[in-house]
């Protein structure tokens, strides 16, 4: 009986080990399922509806996964409406004008709001009136309309350290200007002629999409900064507030049902599945977002990029003098 009593408690034991080793494999698979897909997908899946909340933070470049990120919520049907936060300088004119005509695509499809967070200005507001409601907040700096090309001179310093820059080029205005010769003054029109035609498409957007006259509107043409305040008087936004007034614009005024929730959507990278960007997840969910991208900025080498840039910029910064 003892031997028999043994046998049996063996087996319930066994029994009792496989099936947690079931649940925990379970646990497992749901984990990483759920930091393989995303809040995004996993929303998608249970076929709930959805405001799909983007960030645009720091310099604005062209980004290939933001464009396809946006292309993506625009196909899903779980979205029933986009609330883009921003809180950038700007960056390259370029890089607005890519992600003006994703957002306008967007747009077609599903409601867009903008909500500015302590900076929205120049290239990132090019990204705000894409959309079709801007909410900010009192004090948050935004305007800045206008384009800028810079470049250092070295002439002067090559100088005094005994250093010639030697070149041949096929024509007068190849490669200029450049920080290695005095700026000519062909040179000076051409890059003029650059940023006037850049500013031309940019106060020409901001009179379409916001309804105004640039020139009505004091200091705009000259690429001053306004307050959410003085924007909202000025119609450059129209509505002071944060993520609450912007979700209750879209739930109020687009037919979001009211049951809809807030889900985050980021760009995919092509190290997204591989054992970097696993670790990336891994990190966030187990020690929080800041852990995960500070994981992934160190795993990216195209992360570095950015801290150059060239081109024509649309960008704002307080002045150091």
């Amino acid at each position: 009986m003892l031997e028999t009593e043994t046998v049996l408690d063996r087996r319930r034991l066994r029994r009792s080990v496989s099936l947690w080793r079931a649940a925990g494999l379970a646990a497992v698979l749901i984990a990483i399922g759920a930091l393989t897909l995303g809040g995004d997908k996993l929303a998608t899946l249970a076929g709930e509806k959805q405001i799909a909340r983007i960030t645009i933070e720091g310099t604005i470049s062209e980004d290939r996964d933001q464009l396809k990120m946006l292309k993506d919520i625009a196909e899903d049907s779980s979205v029933a409406g986009v609330l883009m936060y921003v809180n950038s300088p700007g960056g390259t004119t370029t890089g607005g004008e890519a992600l003006y005509e994703g957002l306008r695509a967007l747009a077609a499809k599903k409601p867009i709001v903008a909500q500015f967070g302590t900076v929205a200005a120049s290239a990132a507001y090019i990204a705000g009136i894409a959309t079709d409601h801007i909410v900010a907040r009192g004090n948050s700096i935004t305007g800045s309309v206008g384009v800028i090309v810079q470049w250092p001179e070295f002439v002067q310093l090559l100088d005094k350290v005994g250093v010639k820059v030697n070149e041949v080029k096929s024509g007068v205005l190849k490669a200029s200007p450049s920080p290695f010769e005095p700026l000519t003054e062909g040179g000076k029109q051409v890059a003029q002629g650059m940023v006037n035609d850049g500013f031309k498409w940019f106060v020409g957007l901001v009179e379409t999409r916001r309804g105004v006259k640039a020139a009505d509107i004091p200091g705009l043409l000259d690429g001053r900064v306004f307050s959410g305040r003085e924007a909202l008087q000025a119609k450059l936004v129209d509505q002071i507030g944060g993520e609450e007034e912007a979700v209750k614009w879209l739930k109020d005024e687009k037919n979001v049902p009211q049951s809809a929730k807030l889900v985050d959507w980021k760009p995919s990278t092509p190290n997204s599945y591989g054992f970097a960007g696993m670790s990336g997840q891994i990190a966030g969910f187990l020690l929080g977002s800041s852990a995960g991208d500070l994981v992934n900025f160190l795993s990216r080498e195209r992360s570095f990029s950015t801290l150059g840039l060239d081109g024509l910029l649309s960008l704002w910064h307080p002045s150091e003098k």
